[in-house]
């Protein structure tokens, strides 16, 4: 037999019975894949019916990341879901885009469209840009799907051969995957991260989207870094070019809370365990403003290694969940099993950061009974393994 053509089959899914097919499997359902599969031979080629059913089954994937509404009008392919931006985080990349003035984008490394669908949406003209030929294919239909072919151009090009001259703005999504699973080397991205900052340095401004562990000696003095988080999840990085050299901001999604700064305070000090404890959002962690966020609150360090701000009192903050802390125990299961039996805890969240006890562990092991919950947080304070135990904190009254 042989081998069917991926741009074959994905123009099957183009015509009117094709997604005539899909729109019937919106609703289908994995488990029964077989015997749906059997019935639709009946009626479609087999080619057509497996390629429906391969993208009906991407587009169920992608409603995390797009929307029901967009995702079952798009289309995809395996990696194009796994390494596409986030809706909220492409639409408020576009907006920032936009606040500076672009008007028109060449999208580099554009993948099945996300962000370009993003860029149009807020008024910009796109060129998108992707070598593969069958994830272009796939761009251009996301484009037509959303009625947004007027604005995004779609070429199959090596992105190093492409000419940005003409746009106000770049944006480079370099592949940060391989066959053996994530790169962690900027070098080994592809492009090459040093390519993507020379083509972003010949840009009016650029935007380079990276991993968000990229070590901070890493970043060019001429580019500004924003890590982003969506609902307490650190999504990606952002290198900026043509905006403000040097600043590291923390921006958290879906509020649009922000905090930057060109001139980082200075570590804060250790302190004792006061009555609060807040955890900071990954985002303000990943751009090394823990700092600022203790002089907002008025707090210290539980430890010089770990990021736990302490104060003695409440403040409401977007930048960090706060908990009241009741108990400050060194670290000992059989205490920790004595307390939650004392205060009849029956729900218990978990949560580490600088202990090597992994949570589940301690879930397993103690037995919960009771109409209570709590928090308990395993940690460092001081250099000492300590169990700090307390519940989330309701923001002040009037506030």
């Amino acid at each position: 037999m042989g081998r069917v053509n991926p741009l074959d089959s994905f123009s099957a899914l183009l015509t009117d019975e094709g997604r005539a097919l899909l729109a019937g499997l919106r609703d289908h359902d994995p488990a029964q894949e077989l015997a749906t599969a059997t019935r639709l031979r009946r009626e479609h080629p087999a080619e057509l019916v497996s390629a429906a059913l391969g993208q009906a089954r991407l587009r169920q994937r992608a409603v995390a990341k797009f929307g029901a509404e967009d995702a079952y009008r798009m289309f995809f392919t395996p990696n194009g879901v796994e390494q596409s931006t986030r809706r909220t985080v492409a639409v408020h990349r576009a907006a920032r885009l936009a606040e500076l003035g672009v008007r028109s984008v060449a999208d580099l490394c554009c993948g099945i469209g996300g962000d370009a669908i993003a860029y149009a949406r807020a008024g910009i003209r796109v060129l998108a840009v992707d070598r593969d030929p069958l994830t272009a294919e796939v761009a251009r239909a996301n484009a037509e799907a959303l009625g947004l072919a007027d604005l995004i151009e779609v070429r199959c090009e090596d992105v190093t051969e492409t000419d940005t001259a003409a746009y106000d703005a770049v944006f480079v999504d370099p592949a940060r995957r391989g066959g053996r699973g994530r790169i962690f080397d900027p070098e080994a991205y592809s492009p090459p991260l040093s390519w993507a900052v020379e083509a972003a340095r010949k840009a009016p401004r650029a935007a380079l989207k990276i991993a968000p562990g990229i070590p901070h000696e890493a970043i060019p003095e001429d580019a500004a870094a924003e890590w982003i988080s969506d609902g307490g999840d650190v999504k990606e990085a952002v290198l900026w070019f043509g905006t403000e050299p040097g600043a590291m901001r923390a921006t958290l999604l879906p509020s649009g809370a922000s905090l930057s700064t060109t001139a980082p305070l200075p570590d804060p000090s250790v302190r004792p365990v006061g009555r609060y404890l807040y955890e900071p959002d990954g985002a303000v962690i990943r751009a090394h403003l823990v700092a600022e966020v203790a002089a907002e609150l008025g707090g210290g360090l539980i430890d010089e290694t770990i990021a736990y701000i302490t104060a003695d009192e409440l403040r409401p903050t977007p930048y960090a969940a706060a908990y009241e802390i009741t108990d400050e125990l060194p670290f000992n299961l059989k205490k920790l099993k004595a307390l939650l039996r004392e205060r009849e805890i029956g729900v218990l969240t978990v949560k580490k950061r600088g202990s090597a006890v992994e949570p589940e562990e301690i879930r397993r092991k103690v037995k919960l009974r009771g109409p209570n919950s709590a928090t308990v947080l395993l940690t460092r304070v001081a250099g000492a393994p300590t169990m700090l135990v307390g519940a989330p904190a309701s923001p002040p009254v009037g506030d």
